[in-house]
């Protein structure tokens, strides 16, 4: 997300605050309630150059995100309840509930604590291949290899090209045109040029999963907590609308039989990896259903209303992004204010 997107978004985020707008409409935008996403929670390092840090929320801001959901009314749920409420399309109080995608270490030490204060419930949804230690986490090899060089040399598909990485504003420049640049084709091409690019400036692409994921016998302690659901993430992470039906039903149902085999328990929700509609689609949804899972969610952001009866394999999630670490921000996302606009402004694009 560049610079004038952060300020752009976070622009509204204080409209709707300043204005009340989202005390007012919230009783309309809130629907039944929400999921979370999040990935990380840990203190941010301070790097200057941190493309990555949206996927990161800090413990303190998970804490206000809870206290205030509780300010506002919201009751923290289990994922098969928000799912039951959903079917039956009715909720007496709006309700809440926290995901957390990959099965990242800090996600035990820092976030589970504040989950405990609070008693709120959590899925865990776990990739098998980072829990094995021998995926390679590509968003972290790219942003890796561009901190460590001036320079990078790579066809995009038009030649070999030059990009300059010598400081902070060049390498944010260079990560968003090669992030994008990448995620737009073919998913071997991406996997394939972060780890060239990982490799020639030294990286060892393997390092990032092995020091931030939990292996199995740390996921088996958290996967016994009164908490904690574990849910399935595919095997290698690979957003799987750019593969064969094949190949998604058995990154999807491999990943779950890696977990019953290694956790003893048979994940019963799944998270698309990326889950935008780039990553997981309508014959993914239909995957996840075929193979019996009871809910799928995705990274499409909205809340959850009455009308997701029909589609608990494409559940929408509200992402807490390290960029938006504030109250305001936070009020706009549970009040789904933003959503409402959102969705307007696509009707109103579509009927022009």
């Amino acid at each position: 997300m560049t610079g004038l997107r952060v300020r752009a978004f976070q622009a509204v985020f204080d409209a709707l605050d300043r204005t009340g707008a989202n005390a007012r409409f919230s009783g309309r935008t809130r629907g039944l309630g929400l999921i979370l996403t999040l990935h990380h929670v840990r203190p941010f390092s301070g790097e200057a150059f941190a493309p990555n840090r949206l996927l990161e929320v800090e413990p303190g801001f998970l804490d206000l995100t809870l206290s205030r959901a509780e300010q506002l009314g919201f009751e923290f749920v289990t994922l098969d309840e928000a799912a039951r409420r959903v079917r039956e399309g009715r909720s007496e109080r709006p309700f809440l509930h926290l995901t957390f995608d990959d099965g990242y270490r800090d996600v035990r030490d820092l976030a589970l604590p504040i989950l405990e204060k609070r008693d709120a419930p959590a899925t865990l949804y776990v990739a098998s291949g980072f829990a094995d230690g021998e995926t390679e986490p590509w968003w972290l090899s790219l942003e890796e290899a561009i901190r460590r060089t001036n320079r990078i040399e790579i066809d995009l598909g038009q030649g070999a090209a030059t990009f300059a990485c010598g400081s902070t504003a060049e390498k944010y420049e260079t990560w968003s045109k090669l992030y994008w640049a990448l995620r737009s084709g073919p998913e071997d091409r991406l996997r394939a040029a972060a780890s060239r690019l990982a490799a020639e400036q030294g990286v060892d692409a393997r390092h990032f999963v092995r020091k931030l994921c939990m292996g199995w016998d740390e996921l088996a302690d958290v996967a016994k907590h009164p908490l904690v659901e574990i849910g399935a993430h595919t095997v290698t992470h690979p957003m799987l609308a750019k593969h064969p039906a094949d190949i998604a039903r058995a990154e999807i149902d491999d990943s779950r039989s890696a977990i019953e085999q290694r956790l003893g328990v048979r994940p019963r929700h799944f998270a698309y990896p990326v889950g935008d509609p780039s990553a997981a689609g309508a014959r993914d949804y239909e995957i996840a259903k075929d193979l019996g899972f009871e809910t799928a969610v995705t990274t499409r952001p909205g809340h959850l209303t009455a009308s997701h009866a029909d589609a608990l394999h494409a559940l929408p999630r509200v992402s807490l992004n390290g960029h938006f670490q504030n109250r305001a921000a936070l009020d706009a996302l549970l009040s789904g204010a933003p959503f409402a606009l959102m969705d307007l402004a696509k009707r109103v694009l579509r009927r022009g």
